[in-house]
């Protein structure tokens, strides 16, 4: 008999102790909230997902290999599954949208089953992310109802998740569809990938953008204009600085319009960027000037037990200091992880982001962080500039070298560096990450003079193109 009591009494107290965190959404961010707080805290948390999709974990930075048969197929484009994360412990609802979210009541409202199911939480991670944005163009619409992004016109298509990924190529393969040409909307980091990914499939390619440039944003002019030659010398037809008015077609795309020109195309993909996914909070959530949910480093937001992460949150960033929105799978990431350890019963946060990003085109790689010179005039700081071009070996060593262009960006006023960008044949990426750093900690330009960069030929320079740069700073 005391024995039994004595379990009891255990018991109560663990039921106590446990707390009930419900997670809404499973894609980057979500996951790996959910494996944080499995993996570090399961023992004390009972944790339930929902997710309006039939799948999680969709790496979609490998939509373009995949569309432009870089890969064999999407099986590693999945890091995570329901099974996995049952296995662990966690209660999985798949193609169950979240209708509502009570935050006084501490209730979600999902429809299970096509049924409404209540679900009570201790704690709340919203990880709902980000949906493309729609651009004001005549005959461009969703499907009412639509959770995948199917368009009211045939070949109309949308970049955002796997069905849609699978479409395009089922598309692409179908010789009945007979698609030639192809017209990608928007120039940034997706729109760039997508535009070579047709090419490589055996398709005519037209990449049209507002701006005059691509990658806008990321890299200063001089970088943009190599990649949009290195675009055009691979047979892609660049249409910048056009408006797009009209997608055309009696059933399915047959041409689109801008305040220029018209062109016969077979699919208009639009890839113009995303928008925070932050419906569900709406009215009751703090949010920033996008709409995205603003939290603090510990990935908090405006409501006692509410936390938000991915692409529907903001991040701080450590270049301008403040609060900013950059929509990236690494900060989706880490944010995941800096919320499924605060919300598990942790105490992590953040230690903010730089927006470190890159891009490999035909074997031109580009690779950035932290702010442009044009940016960082823009946020008020007093930019400079250095700039190195230099073979990444010594000239001796005549394979597989090439050279190195880099850029600089520091504030004449307190020496601290803002930024870098770097561009090459080589595989430069590693280099990037030491800025992403020196941003976070902030270093200054001076520092990086003399720093201990080891030589070898089969490297590097005695004198490294950084080294060289940082030097040159007056």
């Amino acid at each position: 008999m005391v024995e039994y009591y004595s379990k009891t009494i255990i018991k109560r107290k663990l039921d106590k102790l446990m707390s009930k965190i419900v997670v809404v959404g499973a894609n980057h961010a979500g996951t790996f909230s959910i494996n944080t707080i499995l993996d570090n805290y399961g023992d004390q948390n009972e944790v339930v997902v929902f997710d309006q999709n039939s799948n999680i974990s969709f790496l979609g930075c490998g939509m373009a290999l995949w569309i432009g048969n870089q890969i064999s197929g999407s099986d590693g484009l999945f890091y995570a599954n329901k099974e996995g994360l049952e296995s662990k412990g966690a209660k999985v609802y798949m193609n169950s949208p979240v209708e509502s979210i009570d935050f006084d009541g501490k209730t979600v409202t999902a429809l299970v089953d096509g049924k409404e199911h209540v679900e009570s939480y201790d704690k709340l991670i919203l990880a709902t992310g980000s949906q493309p944005i729609l651009p004001p163009i005549e005959g461009a619409e969703i499907k009412e109802g639509s959770r995948t992004f199917e368009a009211t016109l045939e070949n109309l298509q949308f970049v955002k998740l796997f069905q849609n990924a699978q479409e395009v190529i089922d598309k692409l393969n179908d010789k009945s569809q007979d698609i030639k040409r192809v017209a990608v909307v928007g120039a940034g980091y997706i729109g760039v990938e997508l535009a070579e990914a047709f090419q490589r499939h055996g398709k005519e390619v037209i990449l049209i953008d507002v701006v005059d440039t691509c990658l806008a944003g990321y890299y200063d002019r001089d970088f943009t204009d190599r990649m949009a030659k290195n675009l055009e010398d691979h047979g892609i037809q660049l249409a910048f600085g056009e408006t797009v008015k009209a997608v055309e077609g009696e059933t399915k795309v047959e041409r689109i319009v801008t305040d220029k020109n018209a062109y016969d195309v077979d699919m208009v993909v639009l890839a113009v960027g995303f928008r925070p996914n932050t419906a569900l909070g709406a009215g009751k959530l703090e949010t920033f000037r996008n709409g995205a949910y603003l939290v603090n480093k510990k990935q908090e937001t405006s409501v006692k037990d509410v936390y938000a992460v991915g692409d529907c949150a903001t991040v701080y960033d450590n270049a301008l200091d403040d609060v900013n929105y950059i929509a990236l799978a690494s900060n989706a990431v880490r944010s995941g992880i800096v919320g499924g350890h605060n919300a598990g019963g942790g105490d992590v946060e953040s230690n903010g982001v730089q927006g470190s990003n890159g891009i490999s085109i035909y074997g031109l790689n580009m690779v950035s962080t932290g702010l442009t010179e044009e940016k960082a005039k823009r946020f008020g700081f007093n930019p400079a500039v250095v700039e190195s071009t230099d073979l990444q070996k010594p000239p001796f060593m005549k394979d597989e070298n090439e050279d190195v262009t880099i850029k600089i960006v520091y504030d004449k006023d307190t020496r601290k560096v803002l930024g870098a960008q770097m561009v090459s044949l080589m595989d430069i990426s590693m280099g990037i990450h030491m800025f992403s750093l020196a941003i976070q900690e902030g270093v200054t330009i001076d520092r990086l003079q003399l720093l201990d960069l080891f030589f070898l030929p089969h490297f590097n320079q005695p004198l490294s193109y950084i080294a060289k740069a940082a030097i040159s700073a007056k």
